[in-house]
């Protein structure tokens, strides 16, 4: 059986909401507390459209998130990001990565890498046949 690698992109948003779970597969995503943003964050403290990923393709034919600040028009948010300590416009997301967007609201994106096996149905003819002998006295 042949592998090839496969991505799961997941981010954690923990917010007055609490902790939810987001799996990540459209090329982009409006982040924020307007209830139309495709990730709603929960709290007073944070920007309508406070930001936005984009789906970035890599040469090997998968992609990651970048993350930008504000909207998809280019309208920044009031806080800005602070991305692993560090205040960021933009940052092409790793995995581990910390995104906050306010007092008590945050993001953690995973990238998880894996294997993915590439499986045959069964041949409807491929039997096994046991030999009555095969199976020998059981010990108790």
């Amino acid at each position: 059986m042949a592998l090839e690698p496969h991505q799961n992109h997941l981010l954690i948003i923990e917010d007055d909401k609490g902790r939810r779970e987001f799996v990540l597969e459209n090329p982009t995503y409006s982040i924020g507390r307007d209830p139309k943003c495709d990730i709603r964050l929960v709290s007073q403290f944070v920007s309508r459209h406070h930001a936005t990923l984009i789906q970035k393709p890599e040469e090997d034919g998968n992609y990651r998130y970048q993350i930008i600040d504000g909207n998809s028009a280019g309208r920044r948010s009031a806080n800005g990001l602070l991305i692993n300590g560090r205040k960021l416009q933009a940052h092409d997301l790793q995995n581990e990565d910390v995104v906050v967007f306010g007092p008590q609201v945050q993001a953690v994106y995973f990238l998880l890498e894996r294997d993915a096996i590439i499986t045959v149905p069964p041949d409807e003819f491929d039997i096994t046949l046991i030999s009555p002998n095969m199976a020998g006295d059981p010990e108790f």
